[in-house]
């Protein structure tokens, strides 16, 4: 659950959320809610899939599916993970440069050796990749944790921007920003992912067993995408109230966020806080995305390649672009890249989704735990 709820907290929210915070005050906490609220229903969908059928999403499709058409959705959900190493790239580079100085275009290349980390932390054992994953969850939250007390946040405008308005699908800034938040919320990439990792478990043959693990399973997701909300609100609220209350309203970037915090929070530790969980953020989604695109790798194509191999080839990729922005136009254009591959993870969003709530609805695949009516319409 948590190596999935990962996914829902990477540098590209920070970005979205920073920017949605500090333009529009705490209305965007409602797209938050909703996505998160969508998540945890895809996500009991993926674990449902997973333990009905004993297939990941990635085989299914290409069990279901004409070669082209799988190939198709391959390449889709190949752009997304390209999507969402950008944006850790940039987040791990960010985060290098606030803590040690380290310039940004040396930082990218840096993260080129977290392939050594996972290799790792995979050659020890799935339980501590897992306990690496939530270790770093648990310092995101004691930094978000000190950082919302020193804002000292308005709590009925928190309250209130829990609540709909017709705003965001009228105003188009407004609406960019909330397919950003959307996108950086309800990743395609992590739907592969759960239904693969919750294979990992012994959960048994039976009828019985299969249910208990699948109400386990839901359990733990959602527990873990909750708190996925609480830090991705966290940002948000931090944002609205320290930056838009004070009228700094167009504060996106990243590096500026963290150099405005000690001035508006009145505490020097405040910055440091910022930088740390920034940086675990982008380690921590590294995990994840080297998995999931193993497991997207291995389903779509049968293909099967080293760990560091798969790796190399996704960072590299992802190192291109992010490189070239980062050099060119420096800071204010690694954070609009940042929303922009948000963006373009809520678009990829639909090829993962449609695939999922028809395979969880066909009896055939799924036998007595095929999804109920309810929740096939929600």
């Amino acid at each position: 659950g948590y190596l999935v709820a990962v996914g829902y907290m990477d540098p590209g929210n920070w970005a979205t959320s920073l920017a949605g915070g500090s333009r529009f005050g705490y209305t965007l906490l409602f797209v938050a809610l909703l996505s998160n609220l969508m998540a945890i229903v895809l996500q009991s969908l993926c674990a449902r899939l997973a333990i009905a059928s004993g297939r990941d999403l990635a085989q299914a499709c290409r069990d279901a599916f004409p070669r082209p058409i799988a190939y198709m959705l391959w390449v889709f959900a190949e752009i997304a993970i390209i999507a969402t190493d950008i944006a850790e790239v940039i987040g791990t580079a960010i985060g290098l440069n606030l803590l040690f100085g380290i310039p940004l275009e040396i930082g990218v290349l840096i993260t080129a050796a977290d392939v050594f980390l996972i290799l790792y932390l995979q050659r020890l054992g799935f339980r501590w990749l897992e306990a690496f994953v939530i270790g770093l969850l648990g310092v995101i939250a004691v930094c978000f944790g000190v950082q919302i007390v020193l804002a000292d946040p308005d709590w009925a405008a928190v309250l209130i921007g829990f609540a709909p308005t017709t705003e965001i699908v009228t105003n188009p800034e407004m609406l960019y920003l909330a397919l950003g938040i959307l996108g950086a919320t309800v990743m395609p990439h992590n739907l592969y992912l759960h239904s693969g990792i919750v294979q990992t478990r012994a959960y048994g043959e039976t009828l019985e067993e299969r249910r208990e693990a699948l109400k386990f399973a839901t359990i733990d997701s959602t527990v873990a995408l909750m708190f996925a909300l609480l830090v991705n609100a966290s940002i948000l609220i931090l944002a609205a109230a320290a930056f838009h209350a004070s009228g700094r309203t167009n504060v996106a970037e990243l590096g500026e966020a963290h150099n405005l915090l000690a001035p508006l929070l009145g505490l020097a530790l405040a910055p440091t806080l910022f930088g740390v969980a920034l940086l675990c953020c982008g380690v921590n989604s590294t995990v994840t995305a080297t998995l999931a695109g193993q497991i997207v790798m291995e389903g779509f194509l049968h293909l099967r390649l080293a760990p560091w191999i798969r790796r190399l080839i996704t960072r590299a990729i992802a190192i291109v672009p992010a490189a070239s922005v980062t050099i060119f136009f420096g800071n204010s254009g690694t954070s609009q890249l940042l929303i922009l591959t948000q963006v373009v993870l809520s678009l990829q969003l639909s090829f993962a989704v449609f695939p999922l709530v028809l395979f969880t609805s066909d009896r055939r695949k799924m036998g007595h735990l095929t999804a109920p009516l309810w929740l096939q319409a929600v």
